[in-house]
């Protein structure tokens, strides 16, 4: 079998975590090769443009990425406390160092990871196996199937593309495959590029994360501008006291300042609050769809049956596993999280929009080089920064280098959010966010948050 010194270091998604991974990687004298499925970087970013991120440049742009923008000459740094839009995140920074001379020779566009196993090996088979090389199987945009091997793999694809459902119980209500032309994703450019689509109707936001903020205030700046738009709120936890969090206490303003506003906003009845909510059935009935199952409206829990326009499943996300299924993994049963990992993250736990500083260690696995990163590292888990998944990758390039020292000396400054509670677990069907958002815009209307 040889070694594997002499293959790259396979890097799975170039946004930004993934791209800052390689920024690392390069750092360390090791060679990166960048597989995004997309046909740029930040794709999955691109999708939620039109949103503001809550957290400032200073937060959004990784240390050993900066070396590489800086080395050009040409690359201005943004304000550092300026609020981003997802579109500004890549057009003013990921396209800048994916386009850098270090980097741009090594991501392959349209190549989607469908499979990672170890060379010559299932996962059942241990004789050898720390000394196997990885092989990555791609699908390029053509349709061919190219397989590379890798010394190593860092899988940074997130999880836009896995969203969970709106029904409840963990599975999609009857019917909502059936029902997908009135169900939105998480981000709808409700201001913009959508605006028809709400303008004048009813529409149902299912989820009590950022993306559910976002949606909902920016629905209700919609309706001051067109009669008879109406907004209903379902959540299925029994209170939204997390995501109004914690106000003039957050330690990122505009994080503050979305949750107040929505908070605002029920206190004023501009929309109606449906608490304990499943969704059981979507039935289409002509302009319209029936959104049946349970909910407490007014106090009183009883059966739900709406008619609405629209269904924003902002519900949170989970991981794509399937890819990995020859892989040996640590997970933790409850978020799909690395196992070590999810104490520190598991909702039912705390609220806390921090974490502590972790790195290579806490997300290693049973397969020796091979780790989770980004947003794909906290599973099924909420509100994800991307300073964290700096942090990450600098750990786990620097003992894919031999240097363990500075692998475990790891060290993250998050904001906090101001509401620290354990008693605000809910089943609240909250999103997973990128450690960003504040408005829906370019337009100064309404605080927001998004994922990635």
């Amino acid at each position: 079998m040889g070694t594997t010194t002499e293959y790259p270091v396979v890097v799975i998604g170039a946004g930004p975590t993934g791209l800052a991974a390689a920024a690392h990687l390069l750092a360390r004298g090791l060679d990166p090769l960048v597989l995004e499925a997309g046909e740029g970087p930040g794709a999955a970013v691109a999708q939620w443009g039109h949103v503001r991120l809550f957290s400032p440049w200073r937060y959004c742009v990784d240390p050993a990425s900066r070396r590489l923008l800086e080395a050009t000459g040409t690359w201005r740094e943004p304000d550092l406390e300026a609020l981003p839009t997802g579109a500004d995140l890549v057009h003013d920074y990921l396209e800048p160092l994916a386009t850098t001379d270090a980097l741009r020779d090594r991501i392959a566009y349209g190549t989607r990871v469908t499979a990672v196993v170890r060379d010559g090996a299932d996962r059942t088979r241990s004789l050898g196996r720390e000394r196997r090389a990885y092989r990555v199987r791609t699908v390029g945009a053509d349709g061919g199937t190219r397989d590379v091997l890798a010394r190593a793999v860092v899988d940074a694809s997130g999880t836009w593309t896995r969203p969970n459902p709106v029904g409840a119980h963990g599975l999609p209500a009857v019917g909502e495959e059936a029902a997908r032309t009135f169900v939105t994703g998480p981000l709808p450019d409700v201001l913009g590029a959508d605006r028809d689509r709400f303008a004048g109707r009813h529409s149902l936001v299912v989820g009590t994360g950022h993306s559910a903020a976002n949606t909902l205030l920016a629905l209700l700046a919609l309706a001051d501008e067109e009669p008879g738009t109406l907004v209903t709120w379902a959540i299925r936890g029994s209170s939204a006291r997390r995501l109004f969090g914690g106000g003039a206490d957050d330690q990122l303003p505009a994080r503050g300042l979305l949750g107040s506003r929505l908070r605002d906003a029920v206190d004023a009845g501009r929309l109606e609050l449906i608490t304990r909510a499943a969704v059981d059935e979507l039935v289409p009935d002509g302009d319209v769809v029936h959104v049946r199952g349970t909910g407490r409206r007014a106090g009183v829990d009883g059966p739900l049956d709406l008619a609405v326009h629209q269904v924003v499943g902002a519900t949170g996300f989970r991981p794509d596993l399937d890819l990995l299924r020859e892989i040996r993994l640590d997970l933790d049963p409850v978020v799909e999280a690395p196992s070590r990992l999810a104490p520190l993250i598991d909702p039912n736990l705390h609220s806390c929009g921090s974490v502590e500083p972790h790195g290579e260690s806490v997300l290693s696995h049973p397969d020796a080089g091979f780790y989770l990163a980004g947003m794909k590292s906290y599973g099924r888990a909420p509100t994800f920064l991307l300073a964290t998944g700096y942090e990450q990758v600098r750990s786990i390039a620097a003992a894919l280098a031999g240097d363990r020292a500075a692998a475990d000396a790891v060290h993250l400054e998050l904001p906090t959010t101001g509401v620290c509670s354990t008693d605000l677990a809910e089943p609240d069907g909250g999103d997973g966010c990128c450690g960003t958002t504040a408005e829906p815009g370019p337009r100064p209307v309404a605080l927001s948050s998004a994922p990635r």
